[in-house]
């Protein structure tokens, strides 16, 4: 069984057992979150299309950890103007692990 959710403005392919980042969401490690915004879920070939999401479709997971992906730099320059900034930029990320997938 698989599912289609969407979380941080993305949409994930999920699976039971699947370990996935995800934007930071506001939960202790340890903890259980649910995810309403369901927009498919299949089966086989026996799948469920939401619009835009599934009615009564839900997926329960578990929070592992939080932490911040590798550093992004990037690098602003305009030549022969002695202009040149330097920067970086860590994205916040929550790890989570699929428990079950409930459809409507």
């Amino acid at each position: 069984m698989y599912a289609v959710i969407q979380s941080g403005g993305k949409q994930h392919r999920v699976e039971p057992g699947e370990v996935l980042r995800l934007e930071k969401l506001d939960a202790e490690a340890g903890s259980t979150v649910d995810f309403d915004q369901v927009m498919l879920i299949g089966e086989g070939t026996d799948v469920k299309i939401g619009t835009p999401y599934v009615e009564g479709g839900k997926v329960s997971a578990e929070v592992l950890e939080h932490g911040k992906s590798r550093k992004v730099t990037f690098v602003k320059l305009k030549r022969r103007k002695h202009y040149r900034r330097q920067g970086g930029h860590r994205q916040a990320y929550t790890q989570v692990k699929i428990k079950e997938i409930v459809g409507g």
